[in-house]
């Protein structure tokens, strides 16, 4: 198994009973990355553009990878997604998708719009483990992302 980066992750999710499931179980697997959370697309722009409530480095560090839920509210996350992908300075940083849904219309957009992964939050509790290992197994651990130029 290779080493776990410590790589700041930033989580696009509105629903807190799915992000304290979703930092369940990765406590569970020991992801040591920290996480942030943003809870609709306008505070994942702010937090990448470093505006409003997070003007700091310290407050909001370049993410290495961001788990992004495609409802939210504000901005929604088909948009975050679409304005990341075409900013020079943003669109190195993988966007895996993680949403209730499967409409084919969905995914087909999200990587047309440049997701680099598309994952459906299942409802059973067993696969949805199985998906956020899956998740940290290959994007967290197995992954190589490029080196970047704008280091934050």
């Amino acid at each position: 198994m290779t080493t776990k980066r410590c790589d700041p992750l930033l989580i696009a999710e509105d629903s807190d009973e799915d992000f304290e499931v979703l930092q369940l179980l990765m406590q569970q697997m020991d992801v040591q990355n920290p996480i942030y959370r943003c809870t609709n697309g306008d505070k994942v722009l702010d937090f990448l553009y470093q505006e409003g409530d997070y003007d700091s480095l310290d407050v909001a560090p370049r993410p290495s990878i961001i788990l992004l839920d495609l409802n939210l509210p504000g901005t929604d996350g088909r948009d975050v997604l679409e304005q990341l992908k075409q900013d020079q300075n943003l669109k190195e940083i993988p966007i895996i998708v993680f949403t209730t849904s499967s409409n084919p219309k969905d995914v087909e957009l999200c990587y047309e719009k440049g997701a680099n992964g598309y994952l459906i939050k299942p409802f059973d509790s067993y696969e949805l483990e199985k998906t956020v290992q899956a998740f940290v197994n290959y994007w967290l651990e197995a992954n190589t992302p490029p080196t970047s130029n704008s280091t934050q």
